[in-house]
């Protein structure tokens, strides 16, 4: 999973990424300090895995992993060339997901590249110039159906719908707020339109205002927009992910109860952004290697092997399955068999949040 970092110069993207990632990208108080994007690995945090390490010592330990890419910072005219925009474009074109970095705090000795800060204003400025290039891709798209049309009829349902996306862009609504049936969305992602993605919203506070979340009037703006178009939103502050990064995992742990938070910044954007793509993880426990992997929401048994290997899912026979919660409780797969909880699972399986699995393929 790619989820690529953007929003306007200066509003705390690089700080938040160098917090979330620790990879020390540069972070400076001028326009374009990131041209090219910088990118981190990240472990996703995943307890059940510390659990079932206790249980069976592997020699190994590999959580399921999430990629962050920290983009340029974009200004008016990105579509159309201007700053960075380009690139900014093709970056984004390549991620899963967005995270929309939106200034919510004040400071004058931070520049605010028109002046002021505006979070609605902001949030407009980044969606027109993705607007504007998605009107471009989809006049395209009309224009090779409208051919395709005179010598097949059936196009006639899928261009109309093409056209009504082009109508909501030129009204300034990002496809993702369109209203549309299952149909019409699978018709949607062969287009690839850059306001599709999904987006959270990280309403980048300083550490005062995030002590008072439901005081700040910047993020009440930010929460309207995103309803209406069923974004999600993270309160979020840079500065103190920041020092919560440079922290090992007690230290991290006292900050967190001493501050009053039940967990980091990292931990939540992981959750929304699980929820927003539709994802979950299962697992796999042995002596060797215990390790999550990540798989869509709905992915049935032998595709879920296919994540592990090809091979597993090509020579798929069935799969053994026991519930994460029911393993721990009888903290042994041995005693999980004896009490008939490990179950024999076929191709028609469809996979669940927690899954320990063991597969049985032919080579």
């Amino acid at each position: 999973m790619k989820l690529g970092i953007v929003g306007l110069p200066n509003v705390g993207k690089s700080t938040l990424f160098n917090a979330l990632t620790n990879a020390g990208a540069q972070s400076a108080n001028y326009a374009f300090c990131t041209i090219e994007p910088n990118v981190g690995i990240v472990p996703v945090p995943d307890e059940r895995l510390d659990r079932l390490a206790e249980m069976y010592k592997p020699h190994k330990v590999t959580p399921a992993t999430i990629e962050f890419v920290d983009i340029a910072g974009l200004v008016k005219g990105a579509s159309k060339g201007e700053g960075l925009g380009n690139k900014f474009l093709s970056h984004i074109r390549e991620v899963d997901a967005i995270i929309h970095v939106v200034r919510c705090f004040d400071d004058d000795n931070i520049l605010h590249v028109d002046g002021k800060v505006d979070p609605q204003r902001d949030i407009e400025t980044i969606n027109l110039e993705l607007i504007l290039s998605d009107a471009e891709i989809l006049d395209r798209r009309i224009d090779r159906d409208t051919k395709a049309l005179k010598g097949d009829k059936t196009v006639a349902k899928e261009l109309e719908f093409l056209k009504r996306i082009r109508a909501e862009l030129d009204n300034g609504v990002c496809a993702r707020a369109v209203e549309m049936t299952e149909e019409e969305r699978e018709v949607l992602s062969t287009v690839a339109l850059l306001t599709s993605k999904p987006v959270i919203y990280a309403c980048n506070m300083s550490e005062q205002d995030f002590a008072n979340i439901n005081d700040n009037e910047y993020v009440k703006a930010v929460k309207k927009i995103a309803a209406a178009e069923g974004s999600q939103v993270l309160p979020i502050c840079a500065e103190f992910e920041a020092q919560l990064a440079d922290l090992d995992k007690e230290e991290r742990e006292m900050f967190l109860q001493d501050a009053g938070i039940a967990s980091g910044g990292l931990d939540l954007l992981i959750q929304k952004s699980y929820d927003l793509l539709g994802l979950m993880s299962f697992l796999t426990a042995g002596e060797q290697e215990v390790r999550a992997w990540t798989i869509k929401k709905g992915t049935k048994a032998p595709q879920a092997a296919g994540k592990i290997h090809t091979d597993f899912e090509r020579g798929f026979i069935r799969a053994e399955v026991v519930s994460y919660d029911e393993l721990i409780e009888c903290g042994s797969m041995a005693v999980a068999k004896e009490k008939g909880l490990v179950r024999s699972e076929g191709k028609e399986y469809v996979m669940q949040d927690g899954d320990v699995v063991l597969f049985r393929f032919n080579v």
